[in-house]
């Protein structure tokens, strides 16, 4: 698919089978003289409203920007003329602009031709035909060899996967993922497994793992890369509560990662250290997407209450379809936990009905956190979901605007942090003294 997001007076064309199709509308005035003049731009108003389309591509076609200096001065007949003559991609944007010049052209005269050589899998439907085909792997043994890959050893059994350690061809070390044989008729097990794949697929960068392209592959299983490194659930029980400086670079880091998941439209709902990997090579991972549900994919799963029960938003536990601003929370409660050992409401058991009421401020447990920092993550923990950030991004702003102030601040005054504790031991002292005094009173 593609997205197209615009504003302004520049222009943007499909171009398919030599038909020119506009799919921008310009935003200018439209009285005589005033044809070049913006009515809608990057600051001229307070609020900037964007055009937003989106559709489905197609092989070998082009999408075609120009600006008002080419396509004002040429026309759409002398456009589509030059893409016919010019099918290199150069050579026709050269030609463009060129001809926009010798036209008499004084604005600014640039063109960008960008050509859909081939599609991917158009959805997780066409992954999913594969389920028909492939049966389970066989169970494998260290030493084996199985479909290109040397088996090393069982790295982790459980009633819903099973995973290997397998080296590659140069002895890279990757993890096969498949499930355990008792669910080899389970057919949502199956869809469950290559779902998972095919969000990691999507997602490809350097906060997720690595999936293989796996193309001998004739059996129910996926691979992905393996590196070296720990959890932050490790790193927190070896190390305890991270550094302040350490702590906002990784959640900086984590909000990035889930600001991807969630422009893909894809939503984990299993964030926690545990599914956090600090790598050697110094990257933080989003590990496990076993739980991970896409709007108009995993309906079915849509009721299910998933993830560690600590970690999961108040409302779903009331029912609430999955939000972008529920994996947010998972995201609070986990920042909360790195930083101080404890979470916001207290732990919650397996099948307790827990109570959300106010959550405990983090710098009761850090009193060296900032004030901006400790009223951050006390609204991405709000019990309200209308209370939290929105998005990742709006919450990464306020830590990246909180940068310019110092990490080391002195902490807060007892007053400020606990004034009924003060008060209460003042009263106690002095009510100590004046029995003290009545005691002297008397026995003189």
């Amino acid at each position: 698919r593609f997205t197209l997001a615009h504003v302004g007076d520049c222009r943007v064309y499909r171009w398919h089978a030599d038909q020119l199709q506009r799919i921008s509308d310009d935003h200018v005035w439209d009285q005589p003289g005033m044809q070049h003049v913006l009515k809608r731009a990057l600051g001229l108003d307070q609020h900037l409203v964007v055009d937003f389309l989106d559709g489905e591509l197609r092989e070998n076609e082009s999408f075609l920007m120009l600006s008002d200096g080419v396509w004002a001065t040429l026309g759409d007949t002398a456009i589509a003329a030059i893409l016919r003559d010019q099918p290199d991609l150069d050579s026709a944007v050269q030609t463009l602009v060129s001809a926009a010049h010798l036209a008499g052209s004084q604005d600014n005269a640039s063109a960008l031709l960008v050509r859909v050589e081939a599609l991917g899998e158009s959805s997780i439907g066409d992954a999913l035909i594969h389920l028909q085909q492939w049966p389970l792997p066989p169970p494998l043994k260290p030493g084996q060899h199985f479909e290109g890959w040397q088996v090393v050893e069982v790295l982790g059994h459980s009633q819903q996967s099973l995973l290997y350690r397998v080296l590659d061809a140069q002895q890279q070390p990757w993890l096969l993922k498949t499930l355990p044989g008792h669910l080899h008729d389970d057919h949502q097990a199956g869809q469950s497994l290559l779902s998972e794949e095919w969000f990691l697929r999507r997602v490809a960068g350097r906060h997720f793992p690595e999936v293989h392209a796996a193309t001998a592959r004739q059996h129910l299983y996926y691979v992905m890369r393996e590196y070296p490194g720990q959890t932050l659930a490790e790193h927190l029980q070896q190390h305890g509560p991270l550094p302040l400086a350490q702590w906002q670079d990784l959640a900086e880091r984590l909000l990035r990662a889930v600001g991807l998941l969630h422009r893909r439209q894809i939503l984990h709902r299993d964030i926690k250290p545990e599914n956090l990997l600090l790598g050697d090579d110094g990257e933080l991972r989003l590990l496990d997407f076993g739980l991970a549900y896409c709007p108009g994919l995993s309906e079915d799963q849509a009721h299910l209450l998933p993830g560690t029960p600590s970690y999961i938003a108040p409302e779903a536990f009331n029912g609430v379809a999955p939000t972008p601003r529920q994996d947010l929370y998972a995201v609070g409660v986990t920042l909360y936990h790195l930083l101080t050992g404890h979470f916001p409401y207290g732990e919650i058991e397996a099948f307790q009905r827990p109570r959300f009421t106010t959550p405990v401020s983090a710098n009761r447990y850090r009193p060296d956190l900032p004030d901006w920092l400790e009223q951050s993550l006390e609204r991405a923990v709000q019990a309200d979901p209308a209370q939290r950030y929105e998005t990742a991004e709006e919450w990464l702003l306020v830590l990246e605007q909180g940068e310019r102030r110092s990490l080391s601040v002195r902490p807060r005054p007892l007053l400020e942090r606990e004034p009924l504790k003060v008060w209460r031991t003042l009263a106690l002292v002095s009510l100590l003294l004046n029995l003290l005094l009545l005691y002297l009173l008397l026995h003189h």
